[in-house]
């Protein structure tokens, strides 16, 4: 979709008169350069460059599987010597798709005239007739499908859709995602009715929280699960201070919130987000109830386009207790179309989501928000999805209206247009490459969950000043930590929040 032509609208006086909407009804366009992700377009092609998930292994079955990524139909599929396949849908001979072929021994046949296609794109088999062998042969080595590389890890299956020459190295967030012992990740693939940019917005949108996600958002009561305080981390309610800081060179940003868990407490939570769409989530289950320092990884999260007006939030829950300290998590409830920490997470709500349907089965994706059974339901208690889908199929930034605490998601697209107009040399996919080599493919992350032990201010200004250096010497510190790895870096991390603690309770006894 291309509506470039729609910003030529003249501007107009901004009028604050009541009543004033007359003022206000004209929508420019959307921002072309960030939302837009088809082949040859800016974002589309600095995309290309980034492995990313398409869709879950649990999707691959005996027949093909037809996606969409990034504007671009493909079917994705096993063969059976246990591959995997991701090729362009349409048939290179006369355009029939492939998500009507059969799966073979070795690579997929075309359900049209049997050509079979290997999994890099190669034609393996061309039926030509009895004695024409030598013309089919000819015919076979001239054609090649659209294919792109693709594997399976944990649950998902990642591709990557660039040029080959320039394949970046797989990102194994330090090694192993920060995976405790008897802890696990768990894979999901949520569908989202709206452009990536503003999925990946609310990512970094730290401060939504304290409403969207409180109690006193719900109306009359109808309580739906999609509120902190309904699964006991009314933490998270509260409206947290933020620090924003671009990190590793530009490429990634921390969004540091400090926010008071009790009188006693101060939850310091840090999200990490990476160029150009994965997010990092510390605990999202925390209560602040208790010390603890340098908790890691709680959900690993991919925003992955399917065209310019639909998305998939696809990843990782890591559950288990190394992490999910209250024990709060449900590995029922996470897969296809479904995830556990909140409900509103995706179109289906839970009672039609596992009322109709087992965990393993793949429902019908809804077609639009407004057409749900549920809607008024969700009117009642809206969650992400609804607050992220209804901001227009490709939110118009230029009719925003940003406070201070929106400055992380700001913040981040200037990295990411940085990095598309290559005016960060070091976020560009070249440089991003060598940096994830550099690193061994698995580079540091600031992700992280930290409750200090802090009584109350005895002053307003107090508070807010114990606060602020909380959230901004949190992230210092885990900077400090960046030429270490693994049990060296979390003990370094750890030792200096130690020291932290102490330096503020004594500049609260002062």
């Amino acid at each position: 979709m291309n509506t470039r032509d729609k910003n030529t609208l003249e501007p107009t006086e901004k009028k604050l008169i009541p009543y004033g909407g007359y003022f206000t009804n004209k929508v420019p366009g959307h921002d072309p350069e960030l939302t837009e992700v088809g082949p040859g377009t800016p974002t589309g092609e600095y995309m290309r460059r980034f492995w990313h998930p398409v869709c879950m292994a649990m999707e691959l079955t005996d027949t093909p599987r037809f996606l969409k990524i990034l504007g671009e139909e493909l079917v994705c599929f096993r063969d059976g010597s246990g591959r995997i396949g991701l090729l362009h849908a349409h048939c290179v001979h006369r355009g029939a798709s492939l998500e009507y072929g059969k799966i073979e021994e070795k690579g997929i046949s075309c359900c049209y005239h049997g050509m079979v296609f290997d999994i890099d794109g190669t034609c393996l088999r061309v039926p030509f007739p009895q004695g024409e062998e030598e013309e089919g042969e000819r015919y076979r080595c001239s054609i090649r499908q659209g294919a792109y590389k693709a594997f399976e890890r944990h649950g998902l299956i990642f591709a990557y859709m660039g040029p080959p020459e320039e394949e970046p190295p797989f990102p194994e967030w330090e090694g192993n995602f920060t995976v405790a012992e008897g802890d696990e990740l768990v894979p999901y693939s949520n569908f989202q009715h709206a452009n990536w940019l503003q999925v990946q917005d609310n990512a970094a949108d730290n401060f939504h929280t304290m409403a969207l996600h409180a109690k006193r958002q719900v109306t009359g009561e109808h309580y739906q699960g999609t509120t902190f305080d309904e699964v006991g981390a009314a933490s998270m309610e509260v409206p947290p201070d933020m620090h924003f800081v671009p990190i590793h060179g530009g490429r990634g940003l921390a969004c540091s919130g400090a926010r008071r868990s009790d009188d006693d407490h101060m939850f310091i939570r840090v999200q990490h987000q990476v160029l150009p769409n994965l997010s990092l989530h510390a605990y999202t289950s925390e209560d602040g109830k208790a010390k603890k320092l340098f908790s890691r990884f709680h959900m690993i999260r991919w925003t992955v386009p399917v065209d310019d007006q639909n998305s998939k939030m696809i990843g990782w829950r890591v559950m288990g207790p190394g992490i999910d300290t209250r024990g709060v998590g449900d590995k029922s409830l996470v897969g296809y179309e479904t995830i556990d920490f909140l409900e509103g997470q995706v179109a289906m709500r839970r009672p039609e989501r596992f009322g109709q349907y087992k965990l393993e089965d793949m429902p019908p994706i809804p077609s639009d928000h407004r057409a749900r059974a549920n809607y008024k339901d969700c009117q009642y208690a809206p969650g992400d999805y609804e607050a992220i889908i209804s901001q227009r199929p490709i939110a118009v930034h230029a009719l925003e209206n940003p406070t201070k605490f929106d400055a992380g998601l700001y913040m981040f697209r200037k990295l990411l247009r940085d990095a598309v107009r290559g005016t960060n040399p070091k976020a560009t996919p070249q440089e991003f490459a060598n940096w994830l080599r550099e690193n061994g493919g698995a580079p540091n992350s600031y992700c992280s969950g930290n409750v200090f032990d802090l009584p109350v201010g005895r002053t307003r200004e107090e508070e807010v000043t114990l606060r602020r250096h909380l959230a901004r010497e949190v992230v210092a510190i885990i900077t400090q930590a960046e030429s270490l790895k693994g049990a060296a870096r979390a003990d370094f991390v750890k030792a200096k929040m130690e020291a932290l603690q102490q330096d503020v309770l004594a500049r609260r006894a002062a």
